[in-house]
């Protein structure tokens, strides 16, 4: 690039939507997954990675318009990329911004790796439930067996 030229990245911005930002470098495709989008929604989204950032180095960022995340969606999101944030967008203005975080209790959103834990188990009711012991490293403990998850387990654990 010839010194002195600026480079710009050009996106439009969303009408209304949500725009998750602040996503480490290389998750957004991640996140998209464990949200079960596959672009066949009818959603109009952008993906933008690797994206320079003062905080992180570099980031990504998903813009995905006329979808408002819910609770559950906010919290798997902060077990993938706790660094995320979200933006609540209407009438191209944000009106609602928040750090994801992972929640104290961890419930019914993964299943518990371990194959004999109750929760596992067709005849048994029981949602599963994971009690957070650390956000950094990401360890979650189930509260019926003791098994430890990290954050490298979540992705193939997300309940669809």
């Amino acid at each position: 690039m010839p010194s002195g030229e600026v480079h710009t990245l050009i996106v439009p911005k969303i009408l209304e939507g949500t725009v998750i930002d602040h996503i480490p470098a290389g998750k957004a495709l991640e996140i998209l997954k464990v949200l079960g989008i596959s672009g066949q929604e009818g959603l109009r989204i952008a993906v933008l990675m690797n994206v320079e950032s003062k905080k992180l180095g570099k980031k990504d960022i998903i813009k995905i318009e006329k979808k408002k995340l819910t609770v559950d969606e906010v919290n798997v999101i902060a077990l993938i990329a706790p660094t995320a944030t979200i933006n609540i967008i209407e009438n191209f203005i944000v009106v609602e911004k928040f750090k994801a975080r992972v929640p104290d209790v961890v419930e019914n959103i993964i299943k518990c790796p371990n194959p004999t834990c109750i929760t596992n188990k067709d005849r048994e009711p029981l949602k599963s439930r994971f009690r957070t012991i650390s956000r950094e490293p990401l360890l979650l403990q189930c509260d019926y067996c003791g098994v430890i998850v990290t954050r490298d387990d979540i992705p193939r654990l997300i309940r669809r």
